[in-house]
């Protein structure tokens, strides 16, 4: 049938509704996962966990979100590991802040507008649960006006003008410390590269990532028409 996905928060007593009739929720409960369920209608819906990049793609959001295609590579060039201390500014709808928990990381965001900051939170709480938010600190803050902490291994950025929290972030990194900046235009990665070399950061890199899906049915095997061509560059 078509290919339909829903992201679903299970609540005992609730109920699934889709034009292919109800699915009550207690169904679903502390069953296994991977099983196929049936709506009155009798429409088949499998039932799985959402991944990191189901949950990015369908949760409410705030700002623009950071996508999957990006985050993965973002995630190695900043080289993110358990017990890494990052400073992340701005948080947006908390995409990337779940990406860094993810992978072990101990974060504190700064976030310009409360409400932004407030959506990234509940977000990061939905997908990963109460236990990831101790290793999670948002302030409402401005980061172009300078960062409180000390001794952080990386610094991630995702805010209009990154070269303008340089100087703060070559005084908050650890030695040894990385700096990874997504923006969107290549105007912002040519300032941003001016203001890294202008306090000492070395072997800088820029990367943009392309993602080409393809159409695979039997023999008939082709590039997809439409790919996502640009969203953003990594330095």
């Amino acid at each position: 049938g078509k290919d339909l996905r829903y992201l679903v928060r299970l609540q005992a007593g609730g109920e699934f509704h889709t034009d292919a009739g109800i699915l009550p929720h207690d169904d679903l409960i502390g069953g296994p996962e991977g099983r196929l369920l049936k709506a009155n209608s009798g429409v088949g819906y499998r039932v799985l966990r959402p991944t990191l990049t189901d949950f990015v793609l369908k949760m409410k959001r705030g700002a623009q979100v950071i996508y999957p295609k990006d985050l993965g590579p973002l995630l190695l060039l900043a080289d993110v590991s358990p017990g890494a201390r990052v400073l992340e500014s701005g948080v947006g709808s908390g995409a990337l802040s779940m990406t860094l928990l993810r992978a072990g990381a101990t974060i504190v965001g700064y976030e310009l507008r409360e409400d932004f900051a407030a959506r990234a939170q509940a977000n990061v709480r939905e997908f990963l649960g109460e236990d990831a938010m101790e290793r999670y600190r948002v302030e409402i803050r401005d980061c172009y006006e300078g960062i409180d902490e000390t001794d952080v291994d990386r610094v991630v950025l995702d805010l209009p003008e990154p070269w303008q929290v340089v100087p703060h972030a070559a005084k908050a990194l650890a030695p040894g410390g990385i700096l990874v900046a997504y923006t969107p235009s290549i105007i912002q990665v040519s300032q941003l590269r001016q203001e890294l070399d202008h306090h000492g950061f070395l072997v800088p890199e820029t990367v943009e990532v392309l993602q080409r899906t393809w159409h695979v049915e039997g023999v008939a095997v082709r590039p997809d028409h439409r790919m996502v061509a640009h969203t953003g560059f990594l330095t």
